[in-house]
Protein backbone atom coordinates (compact mmCIF):
# COMPACT_ATOMS: atom_id res chain seq x y z
CA UNK A 1 0.00 0.00 0.00
CA UNK A 2 1.10 3.34 -0.83
CA UNK A 3 0.22 5.11 1.84
CA UNK A 4 0.95 4.36 5.69
CA UNK A 5 1.60 5.37 9.03
CA UNK A 6 4.84 4.39 11.08
CA UNK A 7 4.70 4.21 15.24
CA UNK A 8 8.48 4.27 16.88
CA UNK A 9 9.01 2.63 20.32
CA UNK A 10 10.77 0.46 22.28
CA UNK A 11 10.31 -1.52 24.73
CA UNK A 12 9.86 0.94 27.36
CA UNK A 13 7.02 2.67 25.07
CA UNK A 14 5.50 -0.52 23.90
CA UNK A 15 2.03 -0.26 25.67
CA UNK A 16 1.73 3.47 24.67
CA UNK A 17 2.54 1.91 20.79
CA UNK A 18 -0.55 -0.21 20.85
CA UNK A 19 -2.85 1.97 22.29
CA UNK A 20 -1.88 4.72 19.15
CA UNK A 21 -2.21 2.26 16.81
CA UNK A 22 -5.86 2.02 18.19
CA UNK A 23 -6.43 5.37 18.01
CA UNK A 24 -5.57 5.68 14.68
CA UNK A 25 -7.84 2.97 13.21
CA UNK A 26 -10.64 4.18 16.07
CA UNK A 27 -10.98 7.90 14.78
CA UNK A 28 -10.30 7.09 10.56
CA UNK A 29 -13.13 6.07 8.18
CA UNK A 30 -10.66 5.69 5.55
CA UNK A 31 -9.09 2.44 7.50
CA UNK A 32 -8.97 0.55 4.26
CA UNK A 33 -6.51 3.19 2.86
CA UNK A 34 -3.39 2.91 4.80
CA UNK A 35 -1.22 0.48 6.66
CA UNK A 36 -0.16 1.33 10.12
CA UNK A 37 3.21 -0.43 11.34
CA UNK A 38 4.85 -0.60 14.95
CA UNK A 39 8.73 0.22 14.55
CA UNK A 40 10.63 -1.48 17.58
CA UNK A 41 14.16 -0.56 17.96
CA UNK A 42 14.74 -4.45 19.16
CA UNK A 43 14.38 -5.57 15.25
CA UNK A 44 17.30 -4.16 14.21
CA UNK A 45 20.87 -5.11 15.39
CA UNK A 46 22.49 -2.32 15.54
CA UNK A 47 20.59 -0.48 17.56
CA UNK A 48 22.10 -3.27 20.34
CA UNK A 49 25.36 -3.37 18.65
CA UNK A 50 26.43 0.35 20.08
CA UNK A 51 25.51 -0.27 23.55
CA UNK A 52 27.49 2.10 26.02
CA UNK A 53 29.62 3.83 23.07
CA UNK A 54 29.67 7.32 23.17
CA UNK A 55 27.63 9.89 20.26
CA UNK A 56 27.74 13.20 19.74
CA UNK A 57 24.64 14.87 21.15
CA UNK A 58 23.71 18.68 21.13
CA UNK A 59 28.04 18.71 21.43
CA UNK A 60 28.21 16.86 24.26
CA UNK A 61 29.78 13.02 23.97
CA UNK A 62 26.64 10.92 25.69
CA UNK A 63 26.55 7.17 26.36
CA UNK A 64 23.97 5.30 24.32
CA UNK A 65 21.62 3.62 26.12
CA UNK A 66 19.03 1.22 24.86
CA UNK A 67 17.40 1.40 27.93
CA UNK A 68 16.88 5.01 27.89
CA UNK A 69 13.17 5.96 27.41
CA UNK A 70 13.42 7.68 23.96
CA UNK A 71 16.15 5.71 22.46
CA UNK A 72 13.60 4.99 19.44
CA UNK A 73 13.88 8.43 18.02
CA UNK A 74 16.29 7.61 15.26
CA UNK A 75 13.77 5.25 14.00
CA UNK A 76 11.49 8.26 12.90
CA UNK A 77 13.61 8.71 9.88
CA UNK A 78 13.51 5.16 8.52
CA UNK A 79 9.72 5.02 6.76
CA UNK A 80 11.05 6.31 3.68
CA UNK A 81 13.05 3.42 3.23
CA UNK A 82 10.60 1.05 5.06
CA UNK A 83 8.79 2.12 1.84
CA UNK A 84 11.21 1.57 -0.59
CA UNK A 85 11.19 5.34 -1.23
CA UNK A 86 8.02 5.22 -2.86
CA UNK A 87 4.48 7.04 -1.45
CA UNK A 88 3.24 8.64 1.86
CA UNK A 89 4.19 8.16 4.64
CA UNK A 90 2.67 9.45 8.19
CA UNK A 91 5.64 9.05 11.29
CA UNK A 92 4.58 9.32 15.14
CA UNK A 93 5.64 8.78 18.40
CA UNK A 94 4.42 6.09 20.91
CA UNK A 95 3.04 9.06 22.71
CA UNK A 96 0.97 10.69 20.40
CA UNK A 97 -2.70 9.39 19.92
CA UNK A 98 -5.35 10.37 16.89
CA UNK A 99 -8.37 12.66 17.93
CA UNK A 100 -9.76 12.34 14.34
CA UNK A 101 -9.13 10.70 11.04
CA UNK A 102 -4.95 10.72 9.75
CA UNK A 103 -6.50 10.44 6.48
CA UNK A 104 -7.03 13.95 6.18
CA UNK A 105 -3.03 14.45 6.44
CA UNK A 106 -2.00 11.59 4.66
CA UNK A 107 -3.28 12.83 1.63
CA UNK A 108 -3.05 16.10 2.09
CA UNK A 109 -1.34 18.67 -0.87
CA UNK A 110 2.45 18.90 0.36
CA UNK A 111 2.72 21.79 -2.21
CA UNK A 112 6.20 20.03 -3.74
CA UNK A 113 7.58 19.92 -0.06
CA UNK A 114 9.39 16.78 1.21
CA UNK A 115 8.64 17.02 4.87
CA UNK A 116 5.52 18.57 6.18
CA UNK A 117 5.65 19.00 10.49
CA UNK A 118 5.40 21.52 12.95
CA UNK A 119 8.20 23.97 14.95
CA UNK A 120 8.40 22.56 18.54
CA UNK A 121 7.88 25.88 19.86
CA UNK A 122 5.27 28.48 18.84
CA UNK A 123 7.81 30.49 16.75
CA UNK A 124 7.67 29.37 13.16
CA UNK A 125 9.90 29.93 10.08
CA UNK A 126 13.01 30.22 11.65
CA UNK A 127 15.88 28.41 9.54
CA UNK A 128 17.83 27.17 12.69
CA UNK A 129 15.19 26.90 15.70
CA UNK A 130 14.05 22.92 16.38
CA UNK A 131 11.48 21.23 14.36
CA UNK A 132 9.32 18.39 15.69
CA UNK A 133 9.98 15.62 14.17
CA UNK A 134 7.52 13.14 16.44
CA UNK A 135 5.18 13.80 13.72
CA UNK A 136 5.91 14.00 10.30
CA UNK A 137 4.20 13.61 7.00
CA UNK A 138 6.95 12.16 4.32
CA UNK A 139 6.90 12.13 0.37
CA UNK A 140 9.16 9.51 0.81
CA UNK A 141 10.54 9.44 -2.95
CA UNK A 142 12.02 12.88 -2.03
CA UNK A 143 14.02 11.11 0.60
CA UNK A 144 15.94 9.07 -0.97
CA UNK A 145 19.48 10.24 1.20
CA UNK A 146 17.32 9.04 4.32
CA UNK A 147 20.18 5.82 5.15
CA UNK A 148 18.97 5.35 8.90
CA UNK A 149 22.08 3.23 9.97
CA UNK A 150 24.29 4.85 8.38
CA UNK A 151 23.19 8.17 9.64
CA UNK A 152 22.52 6.95 13.17
CA UNK A 153 26.76 5.35 13.15
CA UNK A 154 28.02 8.79 12.06
CA UNK A 155 26.99 9.94 15.34
CA UNK A 156 28.92 7.42 17.18
CA UNK A 157 31.78 8.84 15.01
CA UNK A 158 31.14 12.31 15.78
CA UNK A 159 30.48 13.52 12.45
CA UNK A 160 26.42 13.62 13.16
CA UNK A 161 24.79 15.77 16.11
CA UNK A 162 22.20 13.76 17.22
CA UNK A 163 20.20 17.20 17.51
CA UNK A 164 20.64 18.62 14.38
CA UNK A 165 19.48 15.49 13.11
CA UNK A 166 16.37 15.41 14.94
CA UNK A 167 15.41 18.76 14.80
CA UNK A 168 16.07 18.83 10.54
CA UNK A 169 18.77 21.07 10.39
CA UNK A 170 20.44 19.09 8.54
CA UNK A 171 17.67 19.58 5.89
CA UNK A 172 17.34 21.82 2.65
CA UNK A 173 14.76 24.42 4.92
CA UNK A 174 13.14 24.54 1.16
CA UNK A 175 12.15 20.92 1.17
CA UNK A 176 10.21 21.13 4.31
CA UNK A 177 6.50 22.55 5.19
CA UNK A 178 4.45 23.51 8.34
CA UNK A 179 1.50 21.73 8.76
CA UNK A 180 -1.38 22.75 11.72
CA UNK A 181 0.04 22.23 15.41
CA UNK A 182 -3.15 20.40 15.96
CA UNK A 183 -1.56 17.95 14.20
CA UNK A 184 1.16 17.48 16.93
CA UNK A 185 -0.25 19.22 20.03
CA UNK A 186 1.88 19.50 22.46
CA UNK A 187 0.39 18.12 25.83
CA UNK A 188 -2.76 20.41 24.48
CA UNK A 189 -5.90 19.06 24.62
CA UNK A 190 -8.88 20.85 22.98
CA UNK A 191 -11.50 20.13 20.65
CA UNK A 192 -9.43 21.62 17.42
CA UNK A 193 -6.57 18.41 18.66
CA UNK A 194 -6.04 15.73 15.73
CA UNK A 195 -3.48 14.49 17.36
CA UNK A 196 -3.01 14.14 20.95
CA UNK A 197 1.20 14.47 21.94
CA UNK A 198 1.80 13.76 25.96
CA UNK A 199 5.21 14.90 24.77
CA UNK A 200 6.16 16.39 28.55
CA UNK A 201 7.96 13.17 29.90
CA UNK A 202 7.49 13.27 33.80
CA UNK A 203 3.41 13.43 33.06
CA UNK A 204 2.58 10.58 30.77
CA UNK A 205 -0.61 9.31 31.94
CA UNK A 206 0.34 5.67 32.22
CA UNK A 207 3.64 6.55 34.14
CA UNK A 208 2.39 8.47 37.14
CA UNK A 209 4.62 7.11 40.56
CA UNK A 210 7.30 5.38 38.17
CA UNK A 211 11.08 6.00 38.96
CA UNK A 212 12.34 8.69 36.11
CA UNK A 213 13.78 6.63 33.29
CA UNK A 214 14.84 9.10 30.96
CA UNK A 215 17.95 11.19 30.54
CA UNK A 216 17.03 15.27 30.53
CA UNK A 217 19.41 17.51 28.57
CA UNK A 218 23.04 18.64 30.32
CA UNK A 219 23.59 21.54 27.19
CA UNK A 220 21.71 24.70 28.56
CA UNK A 221 23.34 27.36 26.71
CA UNK A 222 21.33 30.15 28.76
CA UNK A 223 22.88 28.96 31.85
CA UNK A 224 26.19 26.56 31.36
CA UNK A 225 26.71 25.74 34.80
CA UNK A 226 23.23 23.69 34.80
CA UNK A 227 24.61 21.60 32.37
CA UNK A 228 27.89 20.56 34.10
CA UNK A 229 26.09 20.34 37.55
CA UNK A 230 23.40 17.55 35.65
CA UNK A 231 27.16 15.47 34.19
CA UNK A 232 28.04 15.65 37.52
CA UNK A 233 25.10 14.10 39.17
CA UNK A 234 25.11 11.17 36.03
CA UNK A 235 29.07 10.73 36.28
CA UNK A 236 29.53 10.31 40.19
CA UNK A 237 25.40 8.72 40.64
CA UNK A 238 24.42 7.16 37.53
CA UNK A 239 22.14 7.74 34.66
CA UNK A 240 18.88 8.23 36.19
CA UNK A 241 19.50 9.25 39.76
CA UNK A 242 17.90 11.71 41.41
CA UNK A 243 15.58 12.35 38.81
CA UNK A 244 12.13 11.31 40.87
CA UNK A 245 9.18 9.80 39.99
CA UNK A 246 6.36 10.54 37.13
CA UNK A 247 4.26 12.52 38.40
CA UNK A 248 0.32 12.89 37.52
CA UNK A 249 -0.55 14.81 34.21
CA UNK A 250 -1.69 18.04 35.18
CA UNK A 251 -4.96 17.74 32.56
CA UNK A 252 -7.15 14.89 33.94
CA UNK A 253 -8.77 15.29 30.27
CA UNK A 254 -5.56 13.48 28.57
CA UNK A 255 -6.03 11.02 31.56
CA UNK A 256 -9.28 9.67 30.70
CA UNK A 257 -8.41 10.40 26.87
CA UNK A 258 -5.57 7.26 26.86
CA UNK A 259 -7.05 5.17 29.29
CA UNK A 260 -10.60 5.09 27.95
CA UNK A 261 -8.46 4.21 24.80
CA UNK A 262 -6.43 1.39 26.56
CA UNK A 263 -9.96 0.68 28.26
CA UNK A 264 -11.20 -0.03 25.14
CA UNK A 265 -7.85 -2.28 23.97
CA UNK A 266 -8.37 -4.39 27.08
CA UNK A 267 -12.07 -4.98 25.92
CA UNK A 268 -11.45 -5.71 22.73
CA UNK A 269 -8.69 -8.23 23.57
CA UNK A 270 -5.88 -6.27 22.05
CA UNK A 271 -4.42 -5.71 24.98
CA UNK A 272 -4.50 -8.62 27.41
CA UNK A 273 -4.15 -8.08 31.65
CA UNK A 274 -1.42 -10.34 31.61
CA UNK A 275 0.96 -7.96 29.44
CA UNK A 276 -0.70 -5.04 31.11
CA UNK A 277 0.68 -7.00 34.78
CA UNK A 278 4.16 -7.37 32.85
CA UNK A 279 4.10 -4.04 31.74
CA UNK A 280 3.80 -2.90 35.28
CA UNK A 281 6.36 -5.20 37.08
CA UNK A 282 8.74 -3.96 34.29
CA UNK A 283 8.19 -0.34 35.40
CA UNK A 284 6.90 0.60 32.37
CA UNK A 285 2.98 0.83 32.84
CA UNK A 286 1.97 2.55 36.38
CA UNK A 287 1.18 0.14 39.25
CA UNK A 288 -2.48 1.47 39.67
CA UNK A 289 -3.12 1.06 35.77
CA UNK A 290 -5.67 -1.28 36.48
CA UNK A 291 -7.60 1.08 39.36
CA UNK A 292 -7.39 3.81 37.01
CA UNK A 293 -9.19 1.75 34.17
CA UNK A 294 -11.97 0.70 36.74
CA UNK A 295 -12.83 4.55 37.37
CA UNK A 296 -12.40 5.68 33.35
CA UNK A 297 -15.65 6.54 31.88
CA UNK A 298 -16.48 5.06 28.52
CA UNK A 299 -15.04 7.32 25.19
CA UNK A 300 -17.89 8.72 23.45
CA UNK A 301 -18.66 6.49 20.12
CA UNK A 302 -16.08 7.24 16.92
CA UNK A 303 -16.49 5.73 13.54
CA UNK A 304 -14.92 2.58 13.48
CA UNK A 305 -13.88 0.42 10.80
CA UNK A 306 -13.84 -3.44 10.23
CA UNK A 307 -9.91 -3.00 9.92
CA UNK A 308 -9.39 -1.73 13.95
CA UNK A 309 -9.95 -5.22 14.91
CA UNK A 310 -6.77 -5.65 12.69
CA UNK A 311 -4.63 -4.19 15.56
CA UNK A 312 -1.74 -6.13 16.90
CA UNK A 313 -2.63 -8.03 19.77
CA UNK A 314 -0.31 -7.85 23.18
CA UNK A 315 -0.07 -11.66 24.20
Amino acid sequence: MDHAVFIQTNHKQITGAIVAEYALRRYSSHNDKFDVHIVNTKDYYWFKSHEGKLYLRDGVKRTWLNDDLQSFTPTRFMPPELMDYQGRAVVIDPDIFAASDVWDLLSRDMQGKAILCRPRSKKKGIVDHCLATSVMLLDCAKLAHWKVQEAFEEMFEFRRDYMAWVCLRLEDRDSIGLFENEWNDLDKFTPATRMLHTTRRKTQPWKTGLPVDWRPAEHFRRFPPLGWLMRARRQLFGEYAFLGQYKEHPDPNQERFFFGLLKECVAKGLVSEDFLREQMRLNHVRHDAFEVLARTPDLPPAPLHPLSQAVGKAA
